[in-house]
């Protein structure tokens, strides 16, 4: 199969056998707190909305609904996925596997977005020139039945920050392997606490004499009757005469098990910049406090990613010749930072008033229709152009 070829279209079955997608691996996914930060950080992706825009020649800026690639980010990169689901996955491999590949295949209004499985993709970087340019990056895809190379310009990259090279990022679950796995074996032990009825351990105590055979068989059915298990399930368990049962039971109170599973979960939240309440920890949070974690969410988490994101698209989506003529893609931010509906309109109303948005363009933030004649910016009367500054207080002027 010719990559290049960008304009060889590829049948079904081509693009199936090409994009077998191996099975994601969950051999972390069971930790509650790494498996919430995963879906936060996908969601909080897929939900800001992709546009393409561009700036106009009187340094205004327009979406630019006429491009063929506005569909492409903001509503379809393929024909099997919408843009929520494709760029949260794409957000999902980033983190999980530290790397995320998109693959560009046509160009133009033909432009498909397929996203690879990162563990059949490896980077390579051509020393020897022997693939063309020296130096250049490639990708060599291993499909299972074929080994293909796609040149970087054919390729998105996304990454996670941690990296030692600049090229391959390394996931949290490699960097926080330890605590990630400890976690799991923390709620391993809660479940079989729950299993076993909160009971531990007992010491059975006879006083008499038991064959081995015999001996095996009452301890057994001791340990029915505490589990249990079978049809007689019963809340009172007999003992023979001269036998005596002590429990010895594992007290998380007495191990500080929630307070290390709390601190632990907090550790691997803090690892992917996820605030404590987004992942139910409440115990500092008011509703101020909330908005403004949900700010510096924004700030210290998300603002680094869509940077990524927008760069990477740019660079490899775009010509240099449409980013001459002001096109550029960027996520539109404001869907996660809205405030509530009396802050909102009176945000809406000075920007108005301010002459920063005309009043259809503020209806539009509230899905309103426009109305006649509100596409005009408005001001304040006794506002003055500050060359004419002064003019009032003179008399017999102009």
């Amino acid at each position: 199969m010719n990559l290049f070829n960008r304009k060889k279209s590829m049948t079904f079955e081509q693009l199936i056998d090409f994009l077998q997608i191996s099975g994601v691996d969950s051999s972390r996914l069971s930790e509650a707190t790494y498996f919430a930060c995963l879906k936060v950080l996908s969601e909080s992706i897929g939900k800001l909305p992709l546009k393409l825009m561009q700036y106009t020649e009187k340094g205004g800026v327009i979406k630019a609904y006429k491009h063929p690639l506005y569909k492409l980010a903001d509503s379809q990169p393929n024909d099997y996925m919408t843009a929520t689901h494709f760029w949260s996955t794409v957000e999902f491999n980033r983190n999980h596997y530290g790397n995320a590949y998109v693959w560009i295949d046509g160009a133009g209004s033909k432009t498909r977005l397929w996203i690879l499985d990162p563990s059949s993709v490896t980077p390579y970087i051509d020393d020897k020139g022997l693939w063309g340019t020296k130096n250049a990056l490639w990708y060599v895809y291993n499909s299972g039945t074929a080994s293909l190379k796609i040149s970087s310009d054919s390729m998105l990259h996304f990454k996670t920050s941690a990296s030692s090279d600049g090229v391959t990022g390394k996931s949290v679950r490699d960097v926080l392997r330890s605590t990630i796995e400890g976690n799991q074996k923390a709620q391993a032990m809660l479940n079989r606490a729950y299993e076993n009825g909160f009971t531990g351990k007992a010491v059975l105590q006879y006083t008499g004499e038991l064959s081995d055979a015999n001996e095996k068989k009452f301890a057994k059915k001791i340990e029915d009757f505490v589990n249990g298990e079978g049809s007689d399930k019963r809340s009172i368990i007999p003992m023979a005469y001269g036998t005596k049962l002590e429990t010895v039971n594992t007290k998380l109170a007495d191990n500080e098990f929630l307070g290390l599973k709390k601190y632990s979960a907090l550790q691997i939240a803090a690892a992917f910049g996820i605030k404590p309440n987004q992942i139910n920890d409440y115990e500092k949070a008011s509703y101020a406090s909330a908005e403004a974690q949900q700010l510096a969410f924004y700030v210290d988490t998300l603002l680094y990613i869509i940077k990524q994101y927008e760069e990477e698209m740019n660079n490899k989506l775009l010509s240099d010749e449409e980013t001459q003529k002001g096109y550029y893609f960027k996520f539109n931010v404001s869907v996660i930072l809205r405030a509530d509906l009396k802050t909102q309109m009176e945000s809406l109303t000075r920007a108005v008033q301010g002459s920063l948005y005309t009043p259809n363009e503020a209806r539009a933030f509230i899905d309103a229709p426009a109305t006649l004649g509100g596409d005009r910016l408005l001001c304040n009367g006794t506002m003055i152009p500050v060359e004419m500054a002064g003019t009032q207080y003179q008399r017999g002027g102009e």
